[in-house]
């Protein structure tokens, strides 16, 4: 019986550099250009949204503006063999806007053979929101070398518009990619 290796989920945060490889499997072939169908789209804002209102904070919108930023670094990291790094800050690729982003793994079996690891919209934002447990709202910091600027970004009042891209890489990794507007996590403020 083939059993599934452990898989994991990675997520990074705000401005860094950049490099990836992108391909697409029949799984993403009817996809939007962003690599996300229209439900898989709908399930992220929901998602985002339930959190949002969790925290006492407006509702984000859908745009399709950021959502092709999004695609566009998620193509890019894709290009470049999947290897997780936020936009630049400067040049042609700069970043403009908040960004979240989360990496899994291929399913890999005993038999040696991958595939592209079933992962929804909803586990995405939901790993972005369990780092609230490393937040203090207070102090404004995380917990000890713990990461809580996904959880913050998601919350984060002033953003307003929402728009994400997901590619699947050559390895059948995937990496998702978020960006909002007006970005979070601005230094010296609270998300709420």
């Amino acid at each position: 019986m083939n059993k599934p290796t452990i898989t994991l989920v990675f997520a990074a945060l705000l401005s860094a550099l950049a490099p990836g490889s992108r391909a697409q499997d029949a799984t993403t072939s009817a996809r939007a250009s962003d690599g996300l169908s229209p439900a898989q789209q709908q399930e992220l804002l929901t998602r985002h949204n339930h959190w949002r209102e969790a925290a006492g904070v407006p509702p984000l919108a859908w745009s399709e503006e950021l959502a092709a930023f999004a695609r566009e670094w998620a193509d890019e990291l894709a290009s470049g063999g999947c290897e997780m790094e936020h936009r630049p800050k400067t040049g042609r690729l700069a970043q403009k806007y908040g960004e979240n982003l989360s990496w899994a793994s291929p399913t890999t079996w005993s038999d040696g053979r991958t595939e592209v690891q079933s992962i929804s919209p909803s586990s995405v934002v939901d790993d972005w929101d369990s780092e609230k447990a490393d937040y203090d709202y207070e102090s404004n910091t995380c917990a000890a070398g713990q990461m809580c600027g996904h959880y913050t970004q998601v919350v984060w009042a002033e953003s307003r518009a929402l728009g994400c891209a997901m590619t699947v890489c050559d390895d059948k990794g995937q990496i998702w990619v978020c960006n909002y507007a007006p970005a979070g996590n601005v230094t010296g403020e609270r998300p709420f």
